[in-house]
């Protein structure tokens, strides 16, 4: 015979089990989308950097001999 006490534990253990169960689900449904932002930022990232190079690639080369413009001094001075 069973007594409503053991009754009791059972039901309770089985409610904490399932909320458990429900924690899991939501945290792996959590893990999955920050998995998919983390892709997401690792593709802009990797379009960014491309971008820079070509940026790079198109400034114009200074000839030997021409200064910089951030080294000269305006005029009024």
């Amino acid at each position: 015979m069973v007594s409503n006490a053991g009754m009791d534990t059972q039901d309770t253990l089985e409610h904490r089990i399932t909320e458990l169960e429900i924690k899991s689900s939501y945290q792996e449904d959590l893990i999955d989308k920050l998995d998919q932002v983390i892709i997401r930022q690792q593709q802009q990232i990797d379009q960014l950097v491309e971008a820079l190079v070509k940026l790079r690639d198109q400034r114009p080369e200074s000839a030997p001999g021409t200064s910089n413009l951030r080294d000269e001094l305006p005029p009024h001075y």
